[in-house]
């Protein structure tokens, strides 16, 4: 199974320009990265996916912590 190490969350800034989050995992730490220098709306599925990338972030940072080997993928 491919392990995914990064996630991009469309949405939108306050301007309704369309721009994207991104979501990634750093030495065992999830990465919030918003639009620079923007507020990021989000829609309701966009929430979800939001979310959902948060929440592969934290099982892929703890599994990176119980197996040594799957930090080098």
């Amino acid at each position: 199974m491919a392990v995914r190490d990064e996630w991009a969350i469309s949405c939108r800034d306050l301007a309704g320009r369309k721009r994207e989050l991104t979501v990634f995992v750093s030495s065992e730490r999830v990465v919030l990265v918003a639009p620079p220098g923007e507020a990021a709306v989000l829609a309701p599925l966009d929430v979800g996916r939001l979310r959902a990338a948060l929440r592969d972030a934290v099982v892929q940072v703890a599994r990176s912590g119980e197996d040594p080997e799957t930090e080098d993928e």
